[in-house]
């Protein structure tokens, strides 16, 4: 089929290698313009850009699809369909309807639980024990599209963001091959999303990040580990910020950010969490065993 792509992170590059192996002519690929970022501050393109270039495909960076110029030009790649997968900007009806079979999205969720732009996160920090990828055909609402397929994951007790994501980025490039199958068949079968259980996956803010240890201990995990790696749950002591990136389950109580022992176990609201992995300000992330040789942090101390 001839396909346009579009995408911008990580999590979309799985399903453009997939794409291009199963011998898709994908006409152009559409990506966030390359943004400065590091030390240097030097313009660093986004990962779908950089495998687009590997691949040898076309490449398009508008700052944004909703002039006349820009559609048009979209609509010249004479397309069959688009595939969308986390692209970071809004499509208006003149785009979506451009492609002969309209666009496709992979989104990280089993819709409609988790619509928007933090699906993975969201699914983590609420303690969910499941989640998956849906494919929907787009329309103009924020994830309401009717679905062609999902497939499911468990989530474990102690995974991470960035494990689940890592599940679900290949399970996305399978599902999306498979609905492309079927859609150039003509045996592809749209079912609207139900009307119940319907929540939203907000963009995770800064002020959200830091860990309030006056919660209880299951809900003060699964923020550490929904925001692990990235933008990372955090503490402070000492006057360091100190980013948790890996916890379990720890034994006794006390005051909310006591800390219990000589393994970094700290007191919640209600139980206690035990830190695996955490990382200092301009360090690499580090275990606790590692962490606590250059840092001692004794029991009966306190972070924040």
């Amino acid at each position: 089929m001839r396909l346009i792509f579009m995408g911008t992170p990580d999590f979309a590059v799985p399903t453009l290698i997939e794409l291009a192996a199963r011998g898709h002519e994908i006409v152009a690929v559409y990506t966030r313009a390359p943004r400065r970022a590091g030390r240097g501050m030097e313009l660093q393109p986004t990962p779908v850009e950089r495998e687009a270039r590997r691949l040898g495909l076309p490449m398009y960076t508008p700052k944004s699809l909703k002039d006349s110029a820009a559609q048009s030009a979209l609509r010249a790649h004479d397309a069959d369909a688009a595939v969308v997968v986390a692209y970071g900007l809004i499509l208006p009806k003149e785009v979506l309807q451009a492609p002969r079979l309209g666009c496709f999205n992979v989104h990280a969720s089993l819709l409609p639980r988790w619509r928007g732009a933090a699906p993975i996160n969201r699914a983590i920090m609420a303690g969910d024990v499941e989640s998956g990828v849906t494919i929907m055909k787009m329309d103009e609402g924020l994830d309401t599209g009717a679905m062609a397929m999902v497939d499911h994951v468990r989530i474990a007790p102690d995974m991470t963001a960035g494990e689940l994501h890592d599940r679900l980025a290949p399970l996305g490039a399978n599902l999306i091959v498979r609905t492309l199958a079927a859609l150039e068949r003509g045996s592809l079968v749209l079912m609207p999303q139900p009307e119940h259980g319907i929540t939203y996956a907000a963009k995770i803010s800064k002020d959200e990040t830091r860990i309030d240890w006056s919660k209880p201990a299951p809900n003060v995990h699964n923020h550490i580990r929904g925001l692990s790696p990235f933008p990372g749950a955090w503490f402070e002591f000492g006057g360091v910020r100190v980013k948790a990136l890996r916890s379990i389950r720890g034994d006794g109580s006390g005051a909310p950010g006591r800390v219990l022992d000589e393994q970094l176990t700290i007191a919640c609201g209600e139980g206690a969490v035990r830190l695996l992995q955490v990382q200092r300000a301009g360090k690499h992330p580090m275990p606790a065993e590692e962490f606590l040789r250059g840092t001692p942090v004794k029991a009966g101390g306190t972070v924040a």
